[in-house]
């Protein structure tokens, strides 16, 4: 089929569902095919920054035509399958390959034994991309079970998978270590990142009324739909990569690390991302033996992990354990908080689920103290799950909070306003802003709360127990210097570039929003191209900056192209304008004109047609005016110039206050969760319906964490006996109740450029304990433990 021919079948099936909103470009291969269509559908006009725009790339994703990153096809493109480990320590005694070997249409076996060389990459904490230090197939030792320990390649993805199934595999076995429970575990002290203001332990001994509880979260996983995969294309010296990628900069790095080629030589491209929530920010370890094995075979090579692969091929959220002790008055005034975590980590690697990030800035107290410890275990190295840190440091806080409450017979809400912070307590620098009052009133309104009977175990409708209950939560504002580019076209498109990703969570949209707004024209005048490193470089898609970070440099790169149209039209000879002074022109709407006349004047098109350019490149960026080149790559390729909240002595967050009603059948102690309510500063909205659908989408998550989710481990081998659908569960339809969220938030011009803040992790921070806060409401039984299920509840009866 031609390109022609593609474009037509995709135009008119997306005609049939209904027009997009704004134009979106592929990054791939070629992008005329996608380019064309995508202006052709998109509407006459529409409205800019601000307007609840629908995501310009729906219509292609709902169609079937969006082409996702292993969804390339090219030629004499070989298949390549990975075998895991099924133990969890000790060695590799011997893989034998033979039988696999003789199959037809095997190309190789790849294992110790017979390895792919790949250096080891350098991690995000010393400077790096990497997520792992982990490099497989470079030694014999066993880590874990469901560690990759070979490749099997082959002409056909069938063949590959028998030949993977016929490898026989010799181990030497040793003692794992496979949970935090382990009498063998050796906890270890992350000094650096605890915290400490006061004397917090005699504080605590003296307080009035004390309170010392233990939270425990399970292991958790990112189970995106987009399972992890990639296609790696060696062609003479360099190497191209489809990855489903947050963070195309540092994919590119890990693999130029991998392979010891010069970075110039590594392309990476990322059109659309099936969802990550942050298991997508690093090029985990199968991306790594599918470039090698290009490379190795001078052919492509697609990797594709099975979704049972995707629960060990890479880490989700470690399991966590929390003490925390709050000392009060019995006016209900804090006066000391001692908090002291433990989360597992890969046996040879750390990794740190940062559980103090909430309880130190949240409320007001003069005495503090957290430590933050490590315990390995022999697991694949954990990552970044949405709201890391900020999710289970929320649900111990919040849910002590709820427990300090019903101590002094306060009202949850009454009890955290008496503490309120008027600075952020961990370094007393003033907030940018903290709508975090609004977020109460708003919330407790929506849901009713005043209404409720606060008294446990006190409303009913026939057998179900009725339960309200709220928590509040934080996070940081992440920020990171990007670039952009707007190129005018004289057949007048505008195209905005970016390497920047498109997660699912409108990148595109927004992005042709800020141009629109920038430059005065209708938002489906703007084609938008993400997600390809030869873009100009952009910081990662994670931490909720994305958004900030690209729209910033959009705006930048909008104001620069406004003064370099100004300057042509009034030096180019051929210009219309050519006679006027710099000083006279004004630009509208997107029309050049002279300021005494109010009327007329040239569109850019036309003053690009009129001096004989076909287009003009304008590029903006939000980097210091002396930023050298090296400060921009370390900005496209680790977090070296990452700012955090506090950057500049202001601390700035995004805050939630989060409400729910939950019904528990007294009878089976099953919950279900009727009503959701979140409240949320999320500074100024770019587009109400795409913020609208993040906030949901983590407060399912937070629904599905609290009564869903949890690996479970196999504590004879270390195996994750629930790596599939239909074990490891995760919220459907008919799981989700009627949910509301709420935005209010104000401009935040302290914390950006445009004045938003983060908001798609902020969703997911403070549902558990909201949840957890009803469910005692509602049974008077205080569950601790996640995720909260009917036997827990049961036999809480004692």
């Amino acid at each position: 089929m031609t390109a022609q021919n593609e474009l037509e079948l995709n135009r008119r099936a997306v005609m049939k569902l209904g027009v997009g909103t704004a134009a979106v470009a592929t990054a791939g291969v070629g992008f005329s095919a996608d380019e064309a269509f995508a202006r052709e559908v998109a509407p006459a006009r529409g409205p800019a920054l601000g307007a609840a725009l629908s995501r310009a790339e729906g219509p292609l994703k709902v169609a079937g035509l969006a082409r996702y990153a292993i969804e390339q096809k090219l030629e004499n493109m070989a298949y390549g399958v990975t075998v895991q480990s099924t133990r969890p320590a000790g060695r590799i005694v011997n893989i034998d390959t033979s039988a696999a070997k003789a199959l037809p249409g095997v190309v190789d076996v790849y294992t110790p034994q017979n390895p792919l060389k790949l250096n080891k990459p350098t991690v995000y904490s010393k400077g790096g991309g990497a997520t792992e230090d982990f490099t497989p197939l470079q030694d014999d030792v066993v880590r874990f079970n469901g560690m990759h320990i070979a490749l099997v390649v082959a002409d056909t993805f069938e063949q590959a998978t028998e030949a993977a199934n016929l490898l026989k595999v010799t181990y030497e076995d040793a003692s794992p270590i496979l949970d935090l429970h382990d009498p063998k575990a050796k906890p270890q002290d992350i000094a650096d990142m605890g915290a400490k203001w006061g004397d917090a332990p005699a504080a605590l001994a003296g307080a009035e009324v004390k309170l010392a509880v233990t939270y425990t979260t399970a292991r958790e996983y990112n189970v995106p739909l987009e399972p992890h995969a990639c296609i790696a294309s060696w062609d003479n010296g360099k190497i191209t990569v489809w990855e489903p990628s947050q963070w195309v900069g540092g994919a590119r790095s890990v693999v130029s690390e991998w392979l010891g080629i010069d970075i110039e030589n590594v392309r990476v491209i990322s059109p659309y991302v099936g969802g990550g929530f942050g298991s997508k920010i690093g090029a985990h370890p199968h991306v790594g033996l599918a470039c090698s094995a290009s490379r190795q075979l001078g052919r492509p090579v697609k990797v594709s992990l099975t979704r049972p692969q995707t629960f060990t091929g890479l880490g989700g959220r470690p399991a966590t354990k929390q003490n925390l002790s709050i000392g009060a008055t019995r006016d209900g005034k804090i006066v000391s908080i001692v908090h002291e975590s433990w989360n597992e980590t890969a046996i040879d690697e750390v990794h740190v689920e940062a559980c103090n990030n909430v309880t130190r800035i949240m409320y007001a107290t003069p005495n503090f103290v957290s430590r933050l410890n490590v315990v390995p275990v022999h697991t694949v190295m954990p990552g970044w799950k949405r709201g890391p840190g900020e999710n289970p440091s929320a649900f111990a806080l919040e849910s002590a909070m709820d427990e300090l409450a019903y101590a002094l017979n306060m009202d949850p809400i009454t009890l955290r306003l008496a503490n309120w912070a008027d600075k952020d307590p961990s370094n007393q620098f003033p907030w940018t802003t903290r709508q975090l009052r609004e977020a109460y009133a708003a919330g407790a309104k929506a849901i009713g709360w005043w209404n409720r009977n606060p008294n446990p175990r006190s409303m009913r409708e026939g057998r179900e127990l009725i339960g309200y209950g709220m928590a509040a939560g934080a996070y940081p504002m992440i920020r990171t210097a990007s670039e952009a580019k707007i190129v005018f076209h004289a057949d007048g498109r505008i195209e905005v570039l970016s390497a920047g990703t498109d997660i699912g969570t409108g990148t595109y949209t927004i992005l042709a929003q800020t141009a629109a707004d920038a430059l005065g024209v209708p938002v489906a005048n703007v084609v938008v191209r993400l997600g390809d490193t030869v873009l100009p470089r952009s910081a990662l898609a994670g931490g909720s900056q994305q958004a900030n970070n690209l729209a910033s440099a959009v705006a930048k790169a909008a104001r620069n192209a406004i003064d370099a149209l100004r300057t042509l039209a009034a030096s180019d000879p051929k210009s219309p304008l050519a006679t006027s002074k710099l000083a006279d022109l004004s630009f509208e709407r997107g029309t050049l004109r002279l300021t005494r006349r109010p009327t007329g004047g040239v569109s850019i098109a036309n003053l690009l047609k009129a001096v004989g350019k076909t287009r003009l490149e304008v590029e903006g960026n939000t980097f210091a005016a002396d930023a050298t080149e090296a400060t921009k790559n370390a900005a496209d390729r680790s977090f070296a110039q990452l700012k955090g909240a506090i950057e500049g002595g202001l601390s700035a967050h995004s805050w939630c206050a989060q409400f729910v009603e939950v019904r528990v059948d007294e009878d089976f102690g099953t919950i279900r969760v009727k009503r959701m309510v979140g409240a949320f500063d999320s500074g100024r909205i770019f587009n109400p319906k795409l913020s609208e659908s993040q906030w949901i989408g983590g407060m399912v998550m937070g629904l599905g964490q609290t009564l869903l989710e949890e690996g479970h481990i196999d504590q004879r081998d270390g195996r994750t006996v629930n790596a599939n659908f239909a074990d490891y569960a995760v919220p459907v339809n008919a799981d989700v109740p009627e949910m509301q969220v709420i935005s209010v938030g104000i401009p935040d011009l302290q914390a950006t450029a445009l004045g938003g803040k983060g908001v798609g992790e902020i969703g997911v921070v403070g549902v558990a304990p909201a949840i957890g806060n009803a469910v005692f409401h509602a049974t008077g039984r205080r569950i601790r433990s996640l995720p909260i299920t009917l036997e827990k509840v049961n036999s809480a009866r004692a």
